[in-house]
């Protein structure tokens, strides 16, 4: 194992609703595993007969309502997709004892403690991390006003736990059934104090609205937070396809639910990387040939690099072909 990942066994499990379901991971040793602050995420390991090596992310929750897992313990909820291999070999598969490798946590959705209020927006899954922003908030007795979105409440985890502890400053928003509506994005947030920040997590229309409502009322960039992970989860049309290394002359084969990062890391060969979601610009490599259109789903690029098919974020980005060539 690298020296980078650490030695978690799944401790406990809850079933939180039809799609979700909740791992308690215990440091192997039994030694406290690292700390983190409120919105930061693990990246586990695993390897499936039908996938391959993967690599997900997933946020820390912390805890439930007031109380704090022990330090040895990690707290992460699963939701099973339809289109997504992974996650169903991580519920099939995932048992009370399995042993398992995870990252360090690493954070890129920081809580600003210092804010004057801070809004909270989690539309289903997304209310991991929000969960965790919750908790310290509340704890420090700080000004929040929290939403919880999604179809159906009953499809919606840690729901009577997130409204118990937000108390009078948080709400369920239902947009499902007979008598659901669509979340007023910009009318929630043109009524915020000056100072606000939001933090937004769930699907991307989501982000994307609310990001567009801040920016439309002039909100400054740095009081817009946002955190989705779905870059490197397949959308449903991908198809295996095959990359070549010219530098190395290697040929890897990059499976519909592998990214290409992933794939060159198993099959051994280095790339730089950190935050596997599109964002650091750390891993984007040079394009020398493709069969197909390259699938950009990276935050980093901007639209002229992507036009030009010269590069691009080998953590999240595919092809709409069989083969790639890339110069390393």
């Amino acid at each position: 194992m690298s020296n980078r990942l650490l030695g978690v066994v799944v401790s406990g499990i809850s079933q939180l609703t039809p799609r979700i379901r909740e791992y308690l991971l215990k440091s192997a040793s039994g030694d406290p595993l690292p700390r983190y602050e409120p919105g930061a995420h693990i990246e586990l390991c695993a390897t499936s007969p039908a996938i391959g090596s993967f690599i997900r992310h997933y946020s820390l929750i912390g805890g439930i309502g007031s109380w704090d897992d022990p330090p040895n313990t990690y707290r992460i909820a699963v939701q099973r997709e339809s289109d997504s291999r992974a996650s169903a070999f991580i519920q099939d598969n995932f048992a009370l004892g399995t042993q398992l490798a995870v990252s360090r946590p690493k954070n890129s959705f920081y809580l600003d403690r210092s804010a004057p209020k801070s809004l909270l927006l989690a539309g289903g899954i997304g209310i991991t991390p929000i969960y965790a922003m919750l908790r310290s908030l509340v704890r420090r007795k700080k000004n929040f006003e929290l939403i919880y979105s999604g179809r159906a409440s009953s499809g919606l985890a840690y729901r009577d736990d997130v409204l118990r502890l937000a108390s009078h400053n948080g709400r369920l928003h239902v947009s499902g059934g007979p008598v659901g509506s669509r979340l007023d994005l910009g009318a929630l947030l043109a009524t915020q104090p000056a100072g606000t920040h939001v933090y937004v997590c769930g699907p991307q229309s989501m982000i994307n609205a609310t990001a567009a409502a801040a920016e439309e009322l002039g909100w400054a960039p740095e009081c817009f937070h946002s955190e989705t992970f779905i870059g490197a989860q397949p959308g449903g049309d991908e198809v295996p396809f095959d990359v070549e290394l010219r530098q190395s002359r290697r040929i890897v084969r990059v499976g519909r639910d592998t990214t290409i990062l992933d794939a060159l890391t198993a099959a051994g060969h280095f790339a730089l990387s950190d935050c596997r979601r599109g964002e650091c610009g750390l891993c984007p490599l040079p394009v020398l040939e493709a069969d197909g259109p390259l699938d950009h789903r990276d935050r980093y690029l901007s639209e002229d690099e992507r036009a030009s098919g010269q590069t691009m974020c080998i953590c999240v980005s595919r092809i709409k072909g069989t083969r790639l060539v890339l110069d390393a």
